[in-house]
């Protein structure tokens, strides 16, 4: 069974709809919580994909999330397996952290609705396509910029970038199609979370906005799957337990 590795770096924010998109494909995943002071995986082996979602801090933020070092060590493990990585908001910023770009700490949020503007870059490029035109949420917390040779695919009313697609196995993307009403609900309730000030307006238009995004959602998983071929199951490495055998003692 196809399996991938989900990394959560917040109560409040999951896959959302994007699981249900990825049960119907026979798609298994598998969730990891460092902010919860697990560590995370030290091989890419046993999972077909790595997904890194959003999150409640900028990546700067070493004290609030210590465990970037060795979230970076994993989109590499992955890379040198050739395995499919997908980040979202917190996580494109790893993303990009790792392809070499400059991550900041300012603006502290980001969280927006906005149309969606497929680059030249981008023109030829399934994720592009499936969002250009399209009203999305964007939301994360810092900046990064870009490194030298990666060019956007999609960017913001203001020309600021919101998707790359840095090699052929990886996106890195700042708009939140897995976001539900309920998952900003959630945030607003969690203990000791930033919040922007205009969070109450965000919700308001994602209540407005859900059944266009439930479809956004079902076309940018499509878009992903088909770019990143995630139908396709690699070859894991056997897990082997150890059994104790009983022999007659000798004696």
């Amino acid at each position: 069974m196809k399996r991938f590795m989900v990394v959560q770096h917040s109560y409040s924010e999951f896959l959302g709809p994007i699981e249900k998109q990825l049960e119907s494909r026979d798609i298994g995943f598998q969730y990891q919580r460092p902010f919860l002071g697990a560590d995370l995986p030290g091989t890419a082996t046993q999972h077909d994909a790595l997904w890194l979602l959003g999150g409640a801090y900028p990546v700067t933020d070493s004290e609030a999330c210590p465990w970037i070092d060795d979230e970076m060590r994993l989109i590499g493990l992955f890379k040198r397996m050739k395995r499919p990585i997908v980040g979202i908001g917190f996580g494109a910023l790893v993303v990009v952290q790792y392809e070499g770009g400059m991550v900041h700490e300012e603006p502290y949020f980001n969280a927006y609705f906005t149309t969606c503007h497929r680059t030249e870059a981008g023109r030829d490029d399934l994720l592009a396509n499936a969002v250009d035109g399209k009203t999305m949420l964007v939301m994360y917390n810092g900046s990064a910029e870009l490194p030298a040779g990666i060019e956007p695919i999609v960017v913001d009313d203001n020309g600021n970038w919101l998707a790359i697609h840095p090699d052929e196995l990886t996106y890195a993307m700042l708009f939140r199609p897995e976001i539900k009403p309920g998952m900003i609900e959630d945030m607003i309730m969690e203990d000791n979370r930033p919040l922007p000030d205009n969070i109450g307006e965000l919700l308001e238009q994602a209540r407005a906005h859900w059944v266009q995004t439930q479809k956004n959602t079902a076309e940018v998983s499509l878009a992903l799957v088909t770019a990143l071929d995630l139908m396709t199951e690699h070859r894991k490495m056997p897990v082997f337990s150890l059994n104790v055998v009983k022999t007659d003692d000798p004696e």
